[in-house]
């Protein structure tokens, strides 16, 4: 029995399924996917079905595409143009599919294989523990009679840094913000979008989130699995941290990592998807 993660699939199903045949998938084996599992790529309707039908086997956390998906289910935001899910969006199982997805996670923990997912990072400013605690409030919210109000209110890139008085959609939305789409913070959490690029588009006064010291010094022994960042092509150069975004909806790769021995695996795109690796 073995765990694998997979970065963003992002609808890139045939890949999936050539990335799960290279390393003999079976079922007494797990998935860790950490999230934008659809959205872009060809073949989201496919990606999402197969991986609902995993059940118990799979874990996965929401990434900004996922959640971007429910806005359109519940109608609280517009299609973009490069968007690629009209399909999810008139299926006859889309009900059931909405259901699932809006109950999945923003971080998935596993204290006893100390392991830590998500889809953008972690902020400076919180424990991993911490971070777990947040992403509940979010969780908790997606899953209740709140959702659309949550949903039409999650969009904007304020507040931009922590304040644990924060109350309401304002608080919501920044740990939305941290989790999801993170890439570039200051050492006290302060985030800056306008950078989406590899390492060297650094804005000054800022970092990487993972080059940052954590809050916990006890929690260095957690790896922390994330996506999100295709313009790392996979390298995070910090210890046990893992991005396992390398692009394939770019037409570069579609990573797994072995977590039993850090083990990587790849397949090549099948097709070069029209677009940039740093959206």
């Amino acid at each position: 029995m073995a765990t694998y993660a997979i970065g963003d699939i992002q609808g890139c199903f045939d890949e999936f399924m050539a990335l799960l045949e290279k390393i003999r998938f079976s079922a007494d084996d797990r998935l860790w996917i950490a999230g934008d599992l659809v959205n872009r790529g060809p073949k989201s309707l496919e990606t999402l079905r197969f991986i609902k039908q995993l059940g118990d086997q799979c874990s996965c956390v929401l990434g900004n595409h996922d959640l971007h998906l429910l806005a359109l289910y519940y109608g609280t935001s517009p299609v973009k143009r490069s968007d690629t899910l009209t399909p999810i969006l008139e299926a006859e199982d889309r009900h059931e599919l909405m259901d699932w997805l809006r109950r999945q996670k923003l971080l998935v923990l596993d204290k006893e294989q100390q392991v830590a997912m998500v889809h953008a990072g972690i902020p400076p400013c919180w424990t991993i523990r911490k971070a777990r605690k947040y992403a509940k409030e979010v969780e908790q919210t997606l899953q209740s009679d709140q959702i659309h109000a949550f949903l039409g209110n999650m969009y904007g890139n304020q507040p931009d840094h922590w304040d644990s008085d924060l109350r309401g959609w304002e608080r919501l939305r920044l740990i939305t913000n941290y989790l999801t789409r993170m890439r570039f913070c200051s050492d006290q959490g302060r985030l800056d979008f306008s950078a989406k690029g590899p390492l060297s588009s650094q804005p000054a006064g800022y970092s990487p989130w993972f080059k940052l010291p954590r809050k916990d010094p006890q929690e260095q022994s957690i790896r922390i699995l994330f996506g999100h960042w295709a313009a790392l092509e996979g390298e995070a150069e910090a210890e046990n941290v893992f991005a396992l975004d390398t692009g394939c909806v770019w037409g570069n790769r579609l990573t797994a990592l072995r977590l039993d021995d850090h083990q990587i695996f790849s397949v090549t795109a099948i097709t070069n998807e029209p677009g940039n690796a740093s959206a």
